[in-house]
């Protein structure tokens, strides 16, 4: 039995003070509020945040990727060169200390749960491993060290395109044909299943561009009750290979032909017209956004106003991790509405201020992203809790929403103090228990990558 006591929390029922938390086996199990101060006491309580994309292993690429080569305009795909280069040398060993690296950075940051969106399977030049979940494994091998909460995604990747192109270079890696996908992701899913209680299992069709309508509809069968994630509509010139494949553009097709509803998690959604996001939005399915790569790509701007005015549900996540941030993808996704639409306080309404808005969004909808019971402080739900410094000069004498804001507009990820994922206390004085030992690992893995760069 753990108790947490803080002198306010947020919880289903708005903001609490001296509010004692009971957890048993890494649920909790009881929400008290007006109780006497013991056990474990913080200043400001928050249900933790699920990161609901991440690709682990292009961590290792973060700040690698800002210059020109001759092409004059630098793109989404001319980035990708350089991730076909680290995957031609990648070893699952390396595959192991970054992901353990990256859950590291994401529990620091106040997430307490990954979604690891893999599709990194096969050995260079698309060779199988002779366990053929070796990397899948190793990604969940990682979660071990970090303690962090998982959610597995095995990525079905069949083409280079909507032409059915071969794979090439780094890409071979990622190839499978629907039978073969079907082994790995059942081995996959064994290894999930001899984890943590906590841990869960979903299937990804990659995208429109990588996988053909017949392979998406086979492969969604093989997580009957587990979460369906996809990339959509992120880029232009995808947009325009799935019009001129398909008839359609991604998300008229997707409306059409895959029936979307809650199980459905769309990732980027940066390139929908406004009839389109509100027909999305109002199927159930979640919009999986991370503003930060989404920049970093020029993917564009998703329109998050539509959106959750539709009744839309959103998660965030840290795709490439070129920056494990939590307070920055909020700030980032609520800024670029203001800068497109010449406004301030987006997302904020009349009850509810911008970071309470948000917050409340993104920890409902990364529960669904990542088929887990969490997303609040309430009794049931696994402790997937973080715990604010509210001796933060930026933090101290405020209460309620005014917290969250200035934790996600004017402050950053050093005011997450403590941070427990299923229970497990992971984060104390804003530290993981295990840093030395796994930056240790990653340092050595991207010593060697980077050696002939």
């Amino acid at each position: 039995m753990q108790r947490i006591w803080a002198e306010q929390a947020l919880t289903p029922q708005g903001w609490q003070r001296d509010v004692l938390v009971e957890i048993d086996g890494g649920r909790i199990t009881r929400v008290t509020q007006g109780a006497a101060a013991t056990g474990n006491r913080v200043g400001c309580l928050l249900p933790a945040p699920t990161n609901a994309h991440s690709h682990a292993f292009q961590r290792a690429m973060a700040g690698l990727t800002e210059r020109r080569g001759p092409d004059p305009k630098d793109t989404f795909w001319t980035w990708r060169q350089l991730m076909f280069r680290f995957l031609d040398r990648i070893t699952p060993e390396q595959v192991q200390a970054i992901a353990a690296y990256v859950q590291m950075e994401m529990l620091e940051a106040g997430y307490a749960t990954s979604v690891e969106f893999h599709y990194l399977h096969h050995q260079p030049g698309g060779v199988p491993y002779a366990h053929l979940s070796e990397l899948s494994d190793r990604i969940a091998a990682a979660a071990d060290i970090s303690g962090i909460g998982l959610t597995l995604l095995p990525v079905f990747y069949q083409y280079g395109g909507c032409d059915r192109r071969p794979l090439t270079s780094g890409q071979q890696r990622f190839g499978n044909t629907p039978g073969r996908f079907a082994q790995l992701a059942e081995a996959a899913r064994r290894r999930i299943d001899g984890g943590p209680e906590d841990w869960a299992f979903g299937i990804a069709p990659h995208s429109l561009r990588a996988a053909t309508p017949e392979a998406i509809r086979e492969v969604i069968g093989l997580a009957p009750d587990g979460p369906l994630h996809m990339h959509l509509a992120e880029q232009i010139p995808e947009v325009e290979d799935v019009l001129a494949a398909y008839g359609a553009r991604p998300v008229d097709w997707v409306l059409q032909h895959l029936s979307p509803d809650a199980r459905w998690h769309f990732i980027h959604c940066t390139q929908m017209t406004p009839q389109e996001t509100e027909a999305l939005a109002k199927t159930g399915a979640t919009a999986v956004l991370c503003p930060l790569t989404e920049a970093s790509l020029g993917d564009g701007i998703f329109d998050g106003v539509r959106w959750v005015n539709a009744g839309g549900s959103l998660s965030i996540g840290s795709d490439s991790n070129i920056r494990i941030a939590l307070a920055e993808e909020l700030r980032q996704l609520d800024t670029s509405q203001r800068l497109r639409d010449h406004s301030r306080a987006a997302l904020a309404t009349s009850e509810q201020s911008t970071g309470r808005r948000l917050w409340q969004a993104i920890t409902a909808g990364g529960a669904r992203s990542a088929g887990r019971q969490t997303g609040a402080v309430a009794p049931g739900m696994w402790a997937d809790i973080l715990a604010l410094d509210t001796t933060h000069p930026d933090l101290q004498g405020l209460s309620g929403d005014m917290i969250l804001d200035s934790y996600i507009f004017a402050g950053d990820d050093r005011m997450v103090r403590e941070v427990w994922s299923a229970g497990r206390h992971m984060v104390t004085v804003g530290r993981h228990m295990q840093r030395d030992a796994i930056t240790a690992a990653y340092s050595a893995a991207v010593r060697d990558l980077r050696a002939e760069l």
